[in-house]
């Protein structure tokens, strides 16, 4: 992993960091309760891998990141908003995330309900509402049309379903896949996606950047199984083993620890070459998946 992308990546966390606690503060005081409990959700830290994703592809791109923001932040509430809704008792029941009590432990179940639905909602306002040049404003509802397919039952909605309906029962590899790349990989494909919207990239190159996504969606997914049996509880930000105590399938439980290592590295190179055929300069997206297969949390 280089030593520019890490600056990079830091650049693009500090921005969308800024950018989510702005939107907080600027609303209303209608419910306090619900506006501190959206702003726990989303601002208690996380790697912000989805923003960063839909700026380096914006960059390679060249789109202006003022352009970029609007996309960037809704990824980033939805993806809060699933955290939410996922810990909740009646899914994972989980009660640590981000190193921190998860949203129902620190405030209460309706509320963190709430919060999650109101995380989605703003999503959608910013795609809808946040300033875009006269050049991207009319691309603005395929971005909502894109995000809407990513998030919803076809998505990433449809993967929570999938991984439900697997819980405490074997299933293939194949099946697997089919979940994670709903469930994990929807929003990491729709960050670039976003990204070529705005940029209005030819197909073809859309297709290879697809491909390039779909690689390291699910080597994402891959590497978090990996840690959740090789990481420790204070370095993942989350309980070590919860896959294993949930009885969940995963990637080292049918794989080994050593396939799904094997794995991850193939998905790897699946990227790299998906991004071969591009006539941009692909450095920041190599180094991407490079850190997505290297991360320790």
């Amino acid at each position: 992993m280089s030593q520019d992308w890490l600056e990079e990546f830091g650049q693009y966390q500090a921005r969308i960091n800024h950018l989510l606690q702005t939107q907080i503060q600027g609303l209303p005081d209608l419910a306090p309760r619900l506006k501190d409990a959206m702003g726990y959700a989303l601002l208690m830290g996380g790697k912000r891998v989805r923003p960063a994703l839909v700026y380096a592809t914006g960059s390679m791109l060249k789109v202006r990141q003022e352009d970029l923001d609007a996309a960037a932040m809704a990824l980033e509430c939805i993806h809060s908003y699933s955290l939410v809704h996922d810990d909740l008792p009646a899914m994972d029941n989980d009660d640590l995330r981000r190193g921190k009590p998860t949203c129902h432990i620190a405030f209460d179940e309706a509320t963190a309900i709430l919060a999650g639905d109101a995380l989605q909602t703003l999503a959608f306002s910013l795609l809808c509402d946040y300033p875009l040049s006269a050049e991207c404003q009319q691309r603005r509802i395929h971005l909502v049309s894109a995000v809407a397919k990513a998030s919803g039952y076809q998505g990433m909605c449809g993967g929570q379903a999938l991984d439900m309906a697997a819980t405490d029962k074997p299933i293939d590899i194949q099946q697997l896949e089919i979940l994670h790349r709903c469930k994990t990989g929807a929003l990491l494909t729709a960050s670039v996606e976003l990204a070529c919207i705005l940029a209005d990239v030819p197909t073809e190159q859309r297709l290879q950047l697809q491909k390039f996504a779909g690689a390291i969606g699910l080597a994402f997914q891959v590497q978090d199984d990996i840690l959740d049996v090789t990481g420790d509880t204070q370095t993942l930000g989350k309980r070590q083993g919860s896959d294993q105590f949930l009885n969940k399938s995963t990637y080292p439980a049918l794989l080994g620890l050593d396939g799904a290592k094997g794995l991850a590295q193939q998905l790897y190179q699946q990227a790299l070459q998906a991004l071969q055929p591009l006539p941009y300069n692909t450095d920041l997206l190599r180094s991407f998946a490079g850190y997505i297969i290297d991360r320790n949390h």
